[in-house]
């Protein structure tokens, strides 16, 4: 187990002010947290400016996302797993239509999934747009384009 750190990211600041950390987090749950573009948490949007390594922990350092709001959706249900759903990104909307939730074993088949620049669903082929973990939800989202 190890530490992994939110720290909030300024433009041209020295210092990175710590948002939230989770201590005796498991390796393979903080690369699948490296892969995400978003993080949501207390109603807030997120997007990640990089990541990174040091010899005490593992960073993400984040930015608040202004132009993005929290959405009003419920929190999967189903079997217990690492879920993922699957959003059709569409640009100037105001909701992303549910495809298809996903529900994983394990965080490494998980992982593999969110890393995936194509995921297969309704028939046919999702391209990525970006990943996020909503921890109001506590699930992960893979937003994609029909292709």
């Amino acid at each position: 187990m190890t530490r992994l750190e939110y720290r909030l990211y300024a433009e041209g600041s020295e210092t990175f002010p710590l948002l939230y950390y989770y201590d005796r987090i498991g390796r393979d749950e903080v690369a699948l947290r490296f892969a995400c573009d978003y993080f949501i948490k207390d109603g807030k949007v997120y997007e990640k400016t990089s990541c990174a390594v040091e010899p005490e922990c593992y960073v993400v350092y984040v930015q608040e996302a202004l132009d993005e709001r929290t959405m009003l959706w419920n929190k999967p249900e189903g079997p217990r797993g690492v879920r993922v759903e699957l959003r059709e990104y569409r640009e100037w909307t105001a909701d992303y239509r549910l495809v298809h939730t996903f529900t994983f074993p394990d965080t490494l088949e998980a992982m593999l999934n969110l890393q995936a620049n194509y995921l297969y669903a309704e028939g046919r082929e999702w391209q990525r747009t970006s990943a996020e973990i909503d921890e109001d939800r506590e699930t992960y989202v893979y937003y994609a384009v029909p292709v």
